[in-house]
């Protein structure tokens, strides 16, 4: 039974300061880059065939920590299916000061809805609509083929791949958090349904 392991990036330097980073590309902070060794400390042990990444530099940069640290050289794809939702307009702004801005029960929305509108970005449906057919395409035939898969992505890229692989609801993936440098790991079976899963944490 094949691995599908996903990780979110370490945190990233506008992580570090509350800045909605969307498709902007800074890289990890120090403490990311722990984040990401510490990942690969929790996949010691677990083949890696093949490594799907965002197009985006704290994705990359966690994918390479994750693979010095276990020793392995898989076949990498880049793809920019799996880069983070876009931020549109709010792309940049602190998130607390908008928090202010918006108020509690609006700003949940805008961050964690599943398909509240950002002025020129993504919803989370949106990040859905693309990053769940790549997947279905041009990852889940390569497990399916017996090969182990790791996917270094984005928070909500990975929240709408979640939401996707357990089945969740609309309004379930709204209460769902992955936190910088999170390790999941799904033993999927040979018709690609998920057959195990698990959640590693330094």
């Amino acid at each position: 039974m094949a691995a599908l392991t996903l990780v979110r990036h370490g945190e990233s330097t506008w992580n570090a300061h509350g800045v909605w980073t969307g498709w902007k590309n800074p890289p990890l902070s120090e403490k990311g880059i722990e984040e990401a060794r510490q990942a690969g400390e929790q996949l010691k042990g677990i083949s890696i065939d093949i490594a799907f990444v965002s197009d985006l530099l704290r994705a990359s940069q966690t994918l390479d920590k994750i693979l010095a640290v276990t020793g392995q050289k898989p076949e990498i794809i880049q793809a920019e299916a799996l880069r983070e939702r876009n931020y549109g307009d709010y792309t940049e702004k602190n998130k607390w000061e908008v928090e202010k801005q918006l108020g509690e029960e609006e700003f949940n929305k805008l961050r964690r809805g599943w398909n509240d509108p950002v002025p020129n970005g993504e919803t989370l449906k949106d990040v859905y609509n693309r990053a769940v057919p790549y997947y279905e395409n041009e990852i889940l035939p390569k497990i399916k083929a017996g090969k182990n898969v790791l996917i270094s992505s984005h928070g909500n890229t990975l929240r709408a791949l979640v939401k996707y692989l357990d089945g969740l609801s609309d309004s379930d993936v709204e209460s769902l958090e992955i936190a910088t440098g999170e390790v999941i790991i799904y033993r999927i079976d040979d018709n690609g349904k998920t057959d195990s899963k698990e959640i590693r944490s330094s």
